[in-house]
């Protein structure tokens, strides 16, 4: 080889690049296997690095381990859920002293939050289902509801004692008993275990089926399949555990408790003073409502209707935006671009990003690695950009619109700006990165890229359009190189003589190995100097024939610049061209808007101005088309969920019309739902578009709030059956104001629990949950109303409650 060619040790030509902090260096990419904790293999590998510090440090390697660390998201998510759930467990605990106004009743209610918590955690861990931001999400949905059967129960308890005890005082006080005989009255054992088992029981079917109910709805989001059942049905998984489990606390520890504490009689025989005012002002503004019920049906279809005509015109997304803290760019040039220009533009984007106080790192990655995941031409480029700790949503929003200003000032760029989830899910959806994918199929390459073209130049139009790019641009430059046979002939020349030489010339060809110890190099022929990187050099590059006849290239074949395709893309054995775009937000844009009305209105502007060839077609895919199919989904399995929660009623409810009379929550639960979306998009974008998070917050909402409508016609058919009452104004104010104070509670505990949630939806850790939280937080407080003024009139004037002949 030292005879015809110089042998030096180099590296193989590249075909990928790198910068860290605009500078060379050297990107290191590792991936956790299948199943591994992230945070786990992230701690672990970083205490190897700090075990390496100081061999860097002797070296003078200067290391930057957090690049890109999805642990830093999940750590911060974490904090974020662990932060709501011990505030709404704070602020449960707080208003069950405030309510039932002692402290050993108040005692018993809160154990339930701990046992049922940690009871689904055990369970949790017994399926193998870690604690991700997901789970503690349905753990921290589900922190207000865990202790509502408990506070039925021993609120009904307490209830019945102090009724208890006042008549044996009373009846003691007429019979002048001596104290200690009035004293073993009312503290005897058997008699207070038979009140407490009663009072529990009273209350027992009621408890156990709204209990249901609320698994019930729940069964939808866990059957949920695709990339919204991998989100959500952990999330319900969690959540049913959690209060299948407070459920069995209610029905076992409760009444346990309240023996034990209350065993020796209870000193106050008088309801708290909150409960006797909250009751007076109830009972009044109920007994004036009783009597106007043609006002409130139409009052109660009015603001249903307004609910059910705002519903559809809001904005619709598949899944909010994530707030990780990270950006993907993803910048490419037009195809042939070399490396050396990527890493110029490169470093000039990189100087100006760390510019910028809030962003902590910025790698570039141009190419390709030889084991990487992306097999990307030179000519595309991703940067991955770190920002500071702590950085606000409202600042990341702020600051993905700063950067793609910036990247807008360079030309003959296209470019994107993404989170990195957002770059995964829309990849999981689509096979590209943008929210909104149309895919043009056909034949012929020039009839779909002309198509192409067309629909781009129509999305650029469309009000919200940003970031439109054609994925596999025709045009790249190229070198042909057409074979004459003729002169091949005429000279001595074989076609594969010719080509292995430029082979050699321009790529390389392998002709032996050298060993070192265990590792081995390629030793490679490889033409040098300007003759490979020059184009107008390859027409003078010399081959030789068996004979040795030596000729320029030109002399055999035609040497001329063209244009050739970088990427071939193909779907189902059809060629493809792919058109993608992004959709500016309202708080980015005075333009933006939702996912899917910006689709719909694509759709309509493509139809009408763009004319496809014949054998030439689009298809529209991405976030509106996901979101789509699983709205399609959720709604057919709450339809099948609907139908078993109407037979578990059916059980509970022997007529049809108190049956509806439950059922009459659903629709005014769905009114409060609109509304706290309608008002939560006036402070945050994100949070005024219903995604899946909100569809889902409407199916589990039903179940929620259905809870109270149970309680409330279950205790008037109580007081019929069991107590002997006459069903009429007398009977349902009692029966109202006897369950004003358990359905106030578990409303305001449910409700207080999901707060903190509803108030950092957007957030790192809540951008799933916070919807959620958002609608059903405004349906309890909508049907709360509704079961307390509107559903007592109701059952006065539709309601049938009548005693059976074995009771009579």
């Amino acid at each position: 080889l030292r005879d015809v060619a110089n042998v030096v040790e180099g590296a193989e030509p590249k075909f990928g690049d790198c910068l860290v902090q605009g500078r060379p260096g050297v990107l290191l990419a590792l991936a956790s296997q299948f199943g591994a904790n992230t945070l786990e293999a992230t701690h672990e590998l970083e205490e190897a690095l700090e075990e390496m510090e100081p061999v860097f440090k002797r070296e003078g390697v200067k290391v930057f381990p957090r690049l890109h660390r999805p642990a830093s998201f999940i750590e911060e998510s974490l904090k974020s859920i662990k932060h709501s759930l011990v505030l709404g467990g704070v602020l449960v605990a707080v208003v069950l002293f405030i309510f039932l106004g002692h402290f050993r009743t108040a005692f018993i209610s809160v154990t339930a939050i701990p046992l049922s918590l940690l009871g689904a955690i055990i369970v949790l861990d017994k399926f193998g289902v870690t604690l991700n931001t997901i789970t503690l999400g349905g753990l921290a949905i589900a922190i207000g509801e865990v202790v509502d059967d408990a506070i039925i129960d021993v609120e009904n308890i307490f209830r019945r004692l102090r009724e208890h005890f006042a008549a044996c005082r009373s009846r003691g006080d007429e019979a002048q008993t001596s104290s200690p005989e009035r004293q073993s009255l009312l503290t005897s054992a058997p008699t207070i275990f038979k009140v407490i088992l009663d009072a529990s029981l009273e209350v027992r079917t009621s408890v156990v089926f709204a209990t249901f109910v609320v698994a019930l709805v729940f069964v939808p989001v866990l059957t949920l399949t695709g990339l919204q059942g991998k989100f959500f049905a952990p999330l319900a998984l969690a959540y049913i555990i959690a209060i299948m489990v407070s459920l069995l606390v209610a029905l076992t520890l409760t009444p346990a408790l309240a023996f034990v504490m209350f065993g020796r009689g209870v000193r106050e025989t008088k309801e708290p003073r909150l409960q006797t005012w909250l009751k007076r002002l109830y009972v009044g503004a109920l007994g004036r409502i009783a009597k106007a019920p043609g006002v409130v049906i139409v009052l109660v279809l009015l603001v249903c209707a307004a609910a059910a005509f705002k519903l559809p015109g809001m904005g619709k997304e598949f899944l909010p935006e994530f707030r990780e803290g990270h950006f993907v760019l993803q910048v490419s040039a037009a195809p042939g671009t070399s490396l050396e220009e990527m890493l110029r533009i490169g470093s000039q984007i990189s100087d100006e990003l760390i510019a910028n106080d809030n962003i902590a790192t910025v790698e570039q990655q141009i190419g390709r690695a030889s084991q990487g995941e992306d097999t990307w031409s030179p000519h595309r480029s991703e940067f991955h950009v770190e920002l500071v700790p702590g950085t606000p949503g409202e600042e990341q929003e702020h600051l993905m619109k700063e950067i793609r200003e910036l990247l807008g000032k360079y030309p003959g760029i296209q470019s994107e700006v993404l989170t990195f989830l957002g770059d995964r899910i829309s990849e999981s959806i689509s096979g590209e990165t943008a929210a909104v994918v149309v895919n043009v199929f056909g034949e012929d390459f020039e009839a779909i890229d002309k198509s192409a073209a067309e629909i781009a130049k129509v999305l650029a139009k469309v009000p919200g359009a940003k970031d439109v790019q054609m994925k596999s641009p025709p045009g790249g430059p190229r070198v042909a190189v057409k074979l004459r046979p003729e002169r091949l002939t005429q000279y001595g020349f074989r076609p594969v003589e010719v080509l292995e030489g430029v082979q050699a010339a321009f790529q390389g060809v392998v002709v032996a190995q050298s060993y070192r110890g265990n590792q081995v190099a390629d030793i490679a022929v490889i033409l040098a100097g300007a003759a490979r990187t020059e184009p107008e050099q390859i027409s003078g590059l010399l081959l030789r024939n068996s004979a040795g006849l030596r000729l320029p290239l030109r002399e055999l074949a035609e040497v001329y610049p063209t244009t050739g395709r970088a990427l071939i893309s193909h779907e189902g054995a059809r060629r493809r061209q792919t058109v993608t775009c992004n959709v500016a937000r309202p708080d980015q844009d005075p333009h933006g808007r939702d996912v899917a009305s910006f689709v719909e209105d694509a759709k309509k502007q493509v139809e009408e101005k763009v004319k496809f060839p014949r054998g030439v077609y689009r298809q529209f895919a991405g976030e509106a088309e996901a979101r789509e199919k699983a709205q399609q989904q959720i709604l057919l399995h709450a339809g099948i969920a609907g139908v078993g929660i109407l037979l578990l009623l059916s059980v509970v409810f022997k007529s049809v019309r108190n049956l509806l009379l439950v059922l009459a929550n659903v629709p005014f639960a769905l009114v409060g739902g609109a509304l706290f979306v309608v008002l939560a998009g006036m402070f945050d974008a994100d949070a005024g578009h219903l995604n899946i998070g909100s569809l889902v917050g409407f199916v589990t909402l039903f179940g929620i709030t259905m809870r109270n409508s149970i309680m409330m016609i279950s205790h008037y058919e109580h007081l019929v059956v069991e107590e002997g009452m006459t069903w009429g104004l007398d009977c349902a104010l009692r029966g109202a104001s006897e369950r004003l104070v358990p359905i106030l509670m578990t409303a305001l505990v449910t409700g207080l629990g999901l707060l903190p949630l509803a108030l950092h939806s957007g957030e790192a850790g809540a951008e799933i949950e916070g919807p959620m939280a958002i609608v059903i937080l405004g349906g309890l407080i909508t049907s709360t109303a509704l079961n307390l003024l509107v559903l007592p009139t109701l059952a006065l004037k539709f309601g049938r409650f009548e005693r059976t002949d074995a009771v009579a």
